[in-house]
C-alpha cells in the first residue's frame, strides 16, 4: 500500500439508497446486550451458610488489598447489617475505626446503621465517642443533638449543648442553642446564652442580635441595657468605636421604632462625633434617612451637610490637588458657618464652625503644586484670596488675614512667576486697614521684585484714586522705562496729563512715544495723539502729524481717513474756546467748518500714490469711500467723475507656470491705466461701453454718449465681463 486513497471506479449512484436513519436504526439493533450476573436463589440454610461465607470471602480479600479504602469498609459492614448479623456489622465498624478513626463518613454511616435499626443506646454511645474524639466537627454535634431531641430528651440535648459550647463552636451552634430554649419558652436561657455568647466572642453583630433579642420579648430596659453595655464595652477610642457602628445603628433604630426619637438622635451624634468622616457612609445614611423622617429643617440640613462632607473627604483621598473640590469644600464650610450665626448659635458653636473652616483652608494650601510652572499654581492660589478674604470678612480677624496674604507671597517663587493680583489684593487690603504706607510699599516691593504690566496698572490706578499725580508720572515713567514699546501705557500717560491740562508734557509724551522703535501696534498711538490735536482745534498740528504717518506707512486707512478729517469740521482752537466761554457761558460751541477741496486734494494724492504702487485692492477701497464723500458732498458731474475712474472686471487668459496651461482669472482694469497703457483699445472699448448703453436707454445716439471712462462691472456680473472681455479682444485683432 502506498498510502493513497483507493481509487473509485463507479461513481454511479447506488440503485438503493440508505439515509442515515436506517444506518442508525440498524447499529442500535445490532448492539449485544450488558452482561447481567444470573439470580441466585437460597433454597435452605446451607446455601445460606456457603453464599455468605464467600461473600465474606471477597469482602476479606478486597479489605486486604486495600485496607484504607473506606468504601470497601463501609460495603463490607453494610452488607453485614442486611444480613442482620449486627455482631458482624459492628465488628467490622470497629476494624475499619482502628484503621481511620478520625473518618467523619465512617462514623456518620457507623450511626445511621444503629439507628435505622433502633439502637438508640448504640448510637448515642457511638455519637458520645464520635464527639469526644472529634469535638470540632460540628456535623456530628447536631446529630447527636437532634437525635435527643427527636426522643424528647431536652435536658439531654441541653447537656450535649453544655458539652458543645465548652469548645466554643462558631455562631450557628450558639444560635442553634438558642432556638432550641426559645421552642420549649425557655426565654431567661437563651439570654443568659446570649450572654455566655457574648463573653466567647464580644463582636458587633451578637450585640446586635441580643439586643433585638430582648427588643422582640418586650424586655425594652434589658435591650437597652444590652445596647449600652456594649458602648461601654467598646469605649470612646477611635478605632473600637468605628468597630461599633452596627451597634449604633441598631441601637438608634430601636429607640426610633420605640419613637424616642431624642434618644435615636443623641445616640446618631454620639457616633458621629466620634467616627472619621471618610469611615462612617452607612451609619450618615441611616441618620440622613432618620432626619428626612423624623427631623426639622435645621437637623435635615445638618445631616446633609455632614453626607457632603464625606463625599468631599473620599474625592480628596483619590486626588488631594484636585483644587476643585477643595473649592467646593471650603465654600460648605463657609455656608454652614453663616448659618450657624444666622441662626443665633452660642459662641463656642460658632468657634467650632470657624475652626472648620480654617481647618479646611489650610488642608487645601498645603497641598502646593509641584513643579515651577506657573499653569499648575492658578488655581491653587485662589486659594490663599479666599482664605484671606474669609478671615477679613467673616471673621474680621484682619491680622490673620495680613498674615495668610505674606505666607502667601513668600511662598509663590517669584523669580520664575508671580501673580499680580495677589499683590493687589494684599495692597488693597492694607488700604482698607487705613494703612497707606503699608499698601505702596506692598506694590514697590512687587514692582522691584517682578515687575509686571498688571502691577504697574494697579499701582497707577491706586495713586490716581488718591490724586497722587507726581506719584503717577513716576509710576508711568518706571513703567515705560520697563516697557517703552507699550503704545497703551505711552496713550495713558498722555491722557494723564491731558487731563491735568499739561498740553506741551501731553505733545512732549506722544512725540517721545512715536519715536520708540519697536512699538507695538504703533498706529493706536498715531491715533490717539491725532486725535488730541483735532480736540484741541489744531488742524495745522494734525495735517502735519498725517502727512508724517503718511510718509511712514502710506496705508490706504490712513489717506481715508486724512481725507474724511479735511473734510469734518472741527472745534476752535483751546484758547478761543476758552475767551469765548468767558465771554458767554452759555452759547454753542463754535466750530471750524471743514475743506472738501483738500479733501479731494488728499483722496487724489492718495489714490496716485497707491497706483504707483501697484495697490488694486486698495485704491478700489480708496474709491468706494471717495465716492460716498462726493455724494454727500460734492455735485453730479463729481460722483460721476469718482464712478469712471472705478475698475472694470474682466477676463484674463494667461499661462500657468507650473502647470503649462492655459488659465482664466479676474482682474480689475482702471480706465487710467488702460488710457495710458492702450489707448486705441482703451478708444475702442469706450465707444462699444457707450453704444451699448445707447441701446438700453432706447436707441439714443452713440455719439452722444460717450462715457469718460468704462462703467464699474461687479465680479458676479459675469456677463458684462464677458462682454467686456470680448470687446477687448476683438480691439486687440483690430490693432
Amino acid at each position: 500500500m502506498d498510502g493513497r486513497a483507493p481509487r473509485i471506479k463507479n461513481r454511479a449512484p447506488a440503485a438503493i439508497q440508505i439515509t442515515a436513519e436506517q444506518l442508525l436504526r440498524e447499529a442500535q439493533e445490532r448492539q449485544e446486550s450488558a452482561f447481567r450476573a444470573p439470580k441466585q436463589r437460597v433454597e435452605d440454610f446451607e446455601e445460606l451458610h456457603e453464599y455468605r461465607g464467600r461473600k465474606r470471602k471477597e469482602f476479606e480479600e478486597r479489605i486486604r488489598r486495600t485496607r484504607g479504602s473506606i468504601k470497601e469498609w463501609l460495603q463490607y459492614a453494610n452488607w453485614e447489617a442486611s444480613q442482620n448479623e449486627f455482631a458482624r456489622s459492628r465488628s467490622v465498624y470497629e476494624r475499619a475505626l482502628d484503621v481511620d478513626p478520625r473518618s467523619i463518613q465512617l462514623w456518620l454511616s457507623y450511626t445511621e446503621m444503629e439507628l435505622k435499626n433502633r439502637n438508640v443506646q448504640h448510637a448515642r454511645n457511638l455519637f458520645d465517642r464520635a464527639v469526644t474524639l472529634l469535638p470540632r466537627v460540628d456535623q456530628l454535634w447536631y446529630k447527636y443533638v437532634y437525635l435527643e431531641e427527636l426522643l424528647q430528651n431536652v435536658p439531654g440535648a441541653r447537656q450535649v449543648f453544655e458539652r458543645w459550647m465548652q469548645w466554643e463552636p462558631d455562631d450557628k451552634a450558639w444560635q442553634a442553642y438558642i432556638k432550641m430554649e426559645e421552642r420549649y419558652g425557655e426565654l431567661d436561657r437563651a439570654s443568659a446564652i446570649y450572654e455566655r455568647w457574648i463573653a466567647v466572642r464580644p463582636e458587633p453583630r451578637v450585640w446586635v442580635k441580643w439586643g433585638k433579642y430582648e427588643e422582640e420579648r418586650q424586655k425594652l430596659d434589658k435591650a437597652r441595657e444590652v445596647f449600652q453595655t456594649a458602648l461601654d464595652f467598646y469605649g470612646d477610642d477611635e478605632e473600637q468605636v468605628e468597630k461599633a457602628q452596627a451597634v449604633f445603628s441598631a441601637f438608634a433604630k430601636m429607640e426610633t421604632r420605640l419613637k424616642e426619637y431624642d434618644r435615636a438622635r443623641v445616640i446618631y451624634k454620639f457616633a458621629l462625633a466620634r467616627i472619621p468622616r471618610s469611615k462612617s457612609a452607612g451609619l450618615y445614611a441611616s441618620y440622613t434617612k432618620f432626619e428626612k423622617q423624623h427631623g426639622t429643617r435645621t437637623t435635615l440640613e445638618s445631616t446633609v451637610l455632614g453626607k457632603r462632607r464625606i463625599q468631599y473627604e473620599e474625592e480628596l483621598s483619590h486626588d488631594g490637588r484636585n483644587y476643585d473640590v477643595w473649592f467646593d469644600y471650603a465654600r460648605l464650610e463657609e455656608g454652614a458657618y453663616r448659618d450657624t450665626r444666622s441662626e443665633g448659635a452660642t459662641a463656642e458653636e460658632e468657634e467650632t464652625s470657624v475652626g472648620r473652616v480654617r481647618e479646611v483652608y489650610e488642608r487645601a494650601v498645603a497641598q502646593v503644586p509641584p513643579g515651577g510652572e506657573k499653569r499648575h499654581w492658578r488655581r491653587y492660589i485662589y486659594l490663599w484670596l479666599d482664605y484671606a478674604l474669609f478671615e477679613e470678612i467673616e471673621t474680621r480677624d484682619y491680622d490673620r488675614a495680613r498674615q495668610i496674604y505674606q505666607t502667601a507671597i513668600t511662598l509663590v517663587p517669584h523669580k520664575a512667576f508671580t501673580f499680580s493680583k495677589l499683590w493687589i489684593m494684599f495692597a488693597k487690603f492694607e488700604i482698607r486697614r487705613l494703612d497707606l504706607p503699608a499698601a505702596r510699599k506692598i506694590l514697590g516691593n512687587a514692582i522691584g521684585m517682578c515687575p509686571k504690566e498688571k502691577l504697574f496698572k494697579g499701582y497707577i490706578e491706586l495713586e490716581t484714586d488718591l490724586r497722587e499725580f507726581d506719584r503717577v508720572r513716576k509710576l508711568y515713567e518706571k513703567y515705560l522705562e520697563f516697557d517703552p514699546a507699550n503704545s497703551s501705557a505711552w496713550i495713558r500717560y498722555a491722557e494723564i496729563e491731558s487731563q491735568l491740562e499739561d498740553f506741551a508734557r501731553t505733545r512732549a509724551i506722544f512725540e517721545l512715544g512715536i519715536s520708540q522703535s519697536p512699538l507695538s501696534m504703533p498706529e493706536l498711538l498715531w491715533k490717539a495723539y491725532i486725535d488730541f490735536e483735532i480736540e484741541e482745534g489744531e488742524r495745522e498740528t494734525a495735517r502735519a502729524l498725517y502727512d508724517r504717518l503718511i510718509s511712514l506707512s502710506g496705508h490706504v486707512k490712513v489717506w481715508i481717513s486724512y481725507a474724511l478729517f479735511e473734510a469734518e469740521p472741527i472745534a476752535l482752537p483751546r484758547a478761543q474756546r476758552e475767551e469765548e466761554e468767558e465771554e458767554d457761558e452759555e452759547a454753542e460751541q463754535k466750530m471750524v467748518p471743514g475743506d472738501p477741496d483738500r479733501a479731494r486734494q488728499v483722496f487724489n494724492r492718495g489714490y496716485k500714490e497707491l497706483k504707483d504702487k501697484g495697490l488694486k485692492d486698495e485704491r478700489v477701497a480708496l474709491l468706494e469711500v471717495w465716492k460716498t464723500f462726493e455724494e454727500t458732498h460734492g455735485t453730479a458731474d463729481d460722483v460721476a467723475k469718482v464712478q469712471g475712474m472705478m475698475p472694470v472686471v474682466t477676463k484674463k487668459r494667461h499661462v500657468d507656470q507650473e502647470t503649462g496651461q492655459m488659465v482664466e482669472d479676474w482682474e480689475l482694469v482702471f480706465a487710467d491705466d488702460e488710457r495710458e497703457n492702450n489707448p486705441t483699445t482703451f478708444k475702442f472699448l469706450q465707444m462699444a461701453h457707450a453704444w451699448k448703453s445707447g441701446l438700453n436707454k432706447g436707441g439714443a445716439d452713440p455719439s452722444k454718449s460717450i462715457l469718460p471712462g468704462p462703467p464699474v462691472a461687479p465680479p458676479t456680473a459675469k456677463r458684462s465681463a464677458e462682454d467686456a472681455t470680448s470687446d477687448m479682444d476683438s480691439s486687440d485683432g483690430e490693432d
